[in-house]
């Protein structure tokens, strides 16, 4: 299996998990925030369905200058929007890594704003980078939902919830 089979393999899966932690995002919940230092439930829960144009950014760009282009993630008002942006951003990323080669996996990429240098990485390398983000966020979005005592999906494996702990 070639490198972006394996990445697309990955995605997908990844995609499945994050869709089932996006979905139970309780709407009434979007400006909640476990402590003041914490974002709210919608801008991690936005964050997170976002994080599938980095992919696309991965292997469509060089860089991203957040000096030329501040992050926007863009807004939603519900959890039905929400997963309507997640599934157009997994969607475009999956057709954007379809068409790449596995030679430009192996180009720099860069995340910067203006002369400050936050990381230089292979393609493929951001892309992983995007895929451990979406994980850590997931993470943590399943922790703030814990804390809202709201049941949560397993992500390798059933979770407590789901065994009826």
């Amino acid at each position: 299996m070639k490198l972006i089979e394996k990445l697309l393999k990955e995605i997908q899966e990844e995609g499945q998990k994050t869709r089932n932690m996006l979905s139970i995002v309780p709407d009434d919940k979007y400006d909640w925030r476990p402590h003041p230092k914490s974002m709210p439930v919608k801008d991690l829960a936005l964050h997170i369905a976002d994080l599938p144009t980095w992919i696309t950014l991965a292997v469509t760009t060089d860089e991203l200058d957040f000096a030329a282009s501040p992050y926007n993630p863009g807004n939603v008002n519900n959890t039905d929007e929400l997963l309507t942006l997640f599934e157009k951003n997994l969607a475009k990323a999956k057709a954007d890594l379809e068409q790449a080669t596995e030679e430009q996996l192996e180009e720099p990429w860069t995340l910067r704003n203006d002369t400050v240098v936050y990381m230089t990485l292979s393609k493929y390398e951001t892309i992983r980078h995007a895929l451990a983000q979406t994980i850590h966020h997931r993470a943590q979005l399943g922790l703030y939902l814990r804390l809202l005592n709201i049941p949560i999906p397993g992500s390798y494996g059933p979770s407590a919830d789901e065994q009826g702990l």
